[in-house]
């Protein structure tokens, strides 16, 4: 039987591109270790003024390792670069699938964009500790260079690059925990911060969502998984080794914190110290070179996860453009690897969305960095909650064989999490942004609503004007095109074995 173009393409790209450590870099790079364990920690304890912050980032790893459980599971059958798309696409059918794709595009170009504002700001500082002063718009640019340049280049450079970069941030982030709990306050190891029952209140409940927020990223192989050795092993470990690393690091650099400063003062000592929390504990037992380094390390965890989310974003518009969904030239590949139109349109949008801040010489912390990144985290969280919904549903039509546990315990338990804390967020937006300013609040959730509703129109006039390319959306395939006389289905294309997952 003769291969066709798709099949040849898997295996060109199933050519060993990716193990477990290359993915498990991608998405790690996206979570920004030193970035939360500097910046988000201390708003939880200071800003937020929750004891309870290294039980709330535990509690969340616990139930996005069962959300994991779920989507592990779909992968065995849903193997293709569309990550959530594909899922939704597969479990809720292609109109739910493409209002994914849109809002997921929204959500990380939002999260990729946002994370300018901080790099600017912690780059000059950084660079300043080297002699080198330069206004923050021009580490923006440069870094947005950067990045252009690199999302050109196969995505194993980038990963052996984020490697690297997080590598070093880990490393500085264990050797100041180390310091900050061998000084404990009173010479004492106290453990009263770890106790989950401090969730039990309203900042329990914005812990919460602070916590996912931080752990937005982790998903990220799935969007990889074409270009992982093994689709299925491969990116599974990926998802839990950085869902456990990541946990160990914010549980346990929230813990450190508290020690040093002792559980009944650490509120008030992040009260004051929100932006230099992390390095101000240790400074009086570490030489000053050491937390000059954890400061140059803070601008490169920012750069590794703006390179994280533009990778990502680049491979969700291949895929959709290569299915027909959205325009052919972004389908555009080099060694069927590089995805060249989807980084180059992301790239474009980036530097759009960067003049625009610094013409109207607007804030790159508060209304590019904050505002971007809970905008981008309310989306991704969207994202999580319509895909466990759309495993649950799957497997209720496709067992597959899967054992209960997989297919339905640990989607439901995940799943009835994560809405609560979505209609939690959507709730109380205003204060997560701290503004009572209608527009700034509901333009988000207005915004996802919109891209998500004009995907259901898009999807359906495919349906009626393209029926090629409605055959294979969700499936991470290129449109075939149909015999005019042949009826419309999938089961009629020379499609790949599992596409019979979907065909509403």
């Amino acid at each position: 039987m003769p291969r066709t173009r798709s099949s040849s393409l898997e295996a060109g790209i199933r050519a060993g591109r990716l193990g477990t450590w290359g993915l498990f870099f991608l998405g790690i790079a996206a979570v920004t270790p030193l970035s939360v364990v500097a910046g988000a920690i201390p708003l939880g304890y200071g800003q937020v003024k929750q004891l309870g912050v290294p039980a709330g980032y535990t509690v969340v790893a616990i139930v996005l390792g069962l959300f994991a459980v779920g989507l592990a599971a779909m992968a065995n059958h849903v193997p293709n670069s569309g990550a959530f798309y594909s899922y939704a696409a597969a479990g809720l059918g292609k109109p739910a699938g493409v209002a994914t794709a849109m809002v997921a595009l929204a959500a990380y170009n939002a999260m990729q964009i946002g994370l300018y504002g901080a790099f600017g700001t912690a780059a000059a500082a950084g660079m300043a500790i080297l002699g080198v002063h330069a206004y923050w718009g021009v580490w923006i640019l440069l870094g947005w260079l950067a990045i252009g340049v690199l999302g050109q280049l196969k995505i194993r450079v980038s990963a052996w690059i984020l490697g690297v970069l997080i590598s070093a941030e880990v490393l500085v982030v264990v050797i100041l925990d180390a310091t900050m709990v061998a000084h404990p306050a009173g010479g004492t190891v106290r453990y009263d911060t770890v106790n989950p029952e401090l969730l039990a209140s309203p900042t329990g409940a914005a812990s919460l969502v602070g916590g996912l927020a931080g752990l937005v990223g982790f998903e990220i192989p799935l969007a990889f998984a074409r270009l992982a050795r093994d689709p299925r092993r491969t990116t599974r470990r990926a998802i839990y080794l950085i869902l456990a690393v990541v946990a160990l690091l914010y549980a346990g650099s929230a813990w450190a914190m508290s020690v040093v400063t002792g559980p009944d003062r650490i509120i008030a000592v992040a009260g004051e110290h929100l932006t230099d929390l992390f390095f101000f504990l240790p400074r009086p037992y570490l030489p000053g070179v050491v937390l000059d380094i954890a400061a140059v390390l803070f601008a490169t965890s920012l750069f590794a996860a703006m390179l994280a989310f533009h990778s990502t974003v680049a491979r969700y518009t291949l895929t959709l453009a290569r299915e027909g969904v959205l325009p052919g030239w972004l389908a555009r590949t080099r060694d069927d690897e590089v995805a060249v139109g989807g980084s180059a349109l992301q790239s474009g949008l980036a530097v759009g969305t960067l003049l625009v801040i610094v013409a109207l010489g607007l804030d790159p912390t508060t209304d590019l960095f904050f505002y971007g990144t809970v905008s981008g985290g309310l989306g991704v969280l969207i994202l999580m909650s319509v895909v466990a919904i759309a495993v649950i549903r799957y497997f209720h039509r496709h067992p597959h064989g899967e054992n209960r546990w997989r297919r339905r315990v640990a989607p439901v338990v995940s799943g009835m999490f994560l809405i609560a804390v979505l209609l939690l967020t959507l709730a109380f937006f205003g204060e997560l942004l701290s503004t009572d300013n209608p527009i700034q609040v509901w333009s988000a959730p207005a915004a996802y609503l919109l891209v998500g509703a004009g995907g259901v129109v898009w999807a359906y006039r495919l349906k009626a004007s393209r029926p090629d390319t409605w055959a294979v959306i969700g499936r991470g395939d290129r449109a075939v095109t149909l015999p005019r006389a042949a009826p419309r289905r999938a089961a009629d294309v020379n499609l790949p074995p599992h596409a019979h997952i979907n065909r509403r």
